[in-house]
């Protein structure tokens, strides 16, 4: 299955005069481009536009214009599902283009981009479209004192904010947004996406058919270019009503403060150092299986990644071991290469951060069982890397490296790990690994992270709610709460 066909639309896709979706249309403008690399190779799929000013400006007007005409909004819920369907049914007609142009762009495996990206996004796009008929408020039976023998009935409604921006990381751009579109979309709101300069492709690709599916002009619009520039605009803009942010923690604070200008609602999705836990009385041969789903999914660029590994004195050296046996057999390549199971990271900058932790780690005193160094050529590979015997104060253990780095550690005293595990300032996921009921549920509530698996890590499901707590961000997504 190795070296996948590229299809004749993709290409076509890529040959194309790039611009931003606005209205409809693309929209096309004089001044700088940005060039979209396919990972694997160095080299450049095709330009981008970075949008000025007045084009981002035309695309908050759109938006809200569409949102005051209730050209989207004032339809019947049942109309909205309905459309809302079409284009699920869309996407998944077009899934196999969406994928590969997911994978050139990005650098993932073909496999991971149809059998996660895509059908993930499927089945997101349709919970949400559901959500439009679902959607209702309260009624209260209220005490009002004046005036004296008056009896009132209370109730609230849910209605459209108005103009919502979605800003889109590179890891995941057509999940997460689709994370951003969705919700909106069935509640009424018009929404902007801005994809990251480094993947937008499918986001691109997406406004297409989500006209084709019957969303009128206006309600999506898609603005591609720089994050201090496009997205700082957009952000800062007084007719944007609520921001929806997955990036770093550092950029995520700075929109936070933008959005407090002009009191946007926001919701930031943030950075995460997530650790695994396994305990003496773990299966430590499903442990390692977790450890490479949830470390190396993405070849580790995912803010949910296992990326500390806390395991029980008397299993580590088993379960180093058989995690170095296992990723010493995984096959690295090209994303387009089916049967290669690590790909190369999405850049060149990311590529070269990566290597910087793994050094500093290595001059700490981490112990680099496997892998550590980049793989030659002109692609923006990095072998995995398994660093043992490192310390909880070490930089590798504290800090978001975002790539293929598994750090283990050994501990003794259950409660004593617990403290380690929360001695971080990110609180995104975390993981217990045990086949003591008991013990699963006498710890977990112990462990600061807004989502904890047990025996399981990175597994998301449409119904179930995400996001993080100290500083990996807040107010959380997917399920029906991210309807507020």
């Amino acid at each position: 299955m190795s070296n996948v066909e590229i299809l004749p639309q993709v290409a076509a896709f890529l040959d194309r005069r790039h611009g931003c979706f606005i209205d409809g249309q693309w929209v096309f403008a004089e001044g700088e481009h940005i060039k979209v690399i396919n990972p694997a190779t160095g080299q450049t799929l095709c330009e981008t536009l970075d949008a000025p000013l007045h084009v981002v400006e035309q695309a908050v007007q759109s938006s809200h214009a569409a949102f005051k005409s209730r050209v989207w909004s004032g339809l019947r819920p049942a109309d909205r599902e309905r459309i809302l369907l079409n284009f699920t049914a869309l996407v998944e007609t077009h899934a196999e283009e969406l994928a590969q142009l997911e994978t050139l762009s990005q650098g993932k495996s073909i496999n991971l981009a149809r059998g996660l990206d895509l059908n993930a996004t499927v089945e997101f796009m349709r919970y949400m479209s559901g959500w439009a008929t679902k959607i209702e408020g309260q009624t209260f039976d209220v005490s009002i004192p004046l005036p004296p023998g008056a009896r009132f009935t209370a109730f609230t409604k849910r209605e459209p904010v108005g103009v919502v921006v979605g800003i889109v990381p590179w890891n995941f751009p057509l999940l997460i947004a689709a994370w951003k579109l969705m919700p909106a979309l069935a509640t009424g709101c018009t929404v902007i996406i801005k994809p990251a300069m480094e993947t937008p492709l499918t986001a691109m690709r997406l406004a297409e058919l989500a006209l084709e599916a019957g969303i009128p002009a206006g309600v999506f619009n898609v603005v591609t270019g720089g994050g201090a520039s496009v997205g700082g605009v957009l952000t800062a803009h007084p007719l944007v009503s609520k921001v929806s942010f997955t990036g770093s923690t550092a950029v995520g604070k700075s929109v936070g403060v933008a959005c407090m200008e002009n009191m946007t609602r926001f919701a930031l999705e943030l950075g995460g150092k997530n650790p695994m836990i396994v305990l003496a009385d773990a299966d430590i041969d499903k442990a390692i299986q977790g450890a490479i789903l949830g470390g190396l999914l993405n070849n580790g660029q995912v803010c949910a990644a296992a990326s500390r590994f806390y395991v029980h004195r008397s299993v580590y050296d088993r379960f180093v071991e058989g995690l170095a046996a296992a990723v010493s057999a995984m096959p690295l390549g090209a994303g387009m290469d089916g049967e290669a199971a690590i790909n190369p990271l999405v850049s060149r900058k990311q590529q070269q951060g990566v290597l910087r932790h793994i050094e500093q780690a290595r001059a700490e005193g981490a112990r680099v069982v496997i892998g550590g160094d980049e793989v030659a050529g002109e692609g923006f590979y990095v072998r995995p890397t398994i660093l043992a015997d490192i310390d909880h104060g070490m930089a590798v253990a504290r800090e978001e490296v975002f790539g293929p780095v598994l750090g283990v550690m050994a501990f003794d005293d259950e409660d004593a790990v617990i403290e380690l595990a929360n001695d971080n300032r990110y609180g995104l996921a975390a993981s217990l690994w045990t086949n003591d009921l008991g013990k699963a549920m006498n710890l977990v509530p112990r462990i600061e992270a807004g989502t904890v698996w047990v025996n399981a890590h990175v597994l998301l499901d449409p119904a179930m709610p995400f996001g993080g707590v100290k500083q990996s961000g807040m107010g959380g997504g997917l399920g029906g709460r991210c309807l507020g």
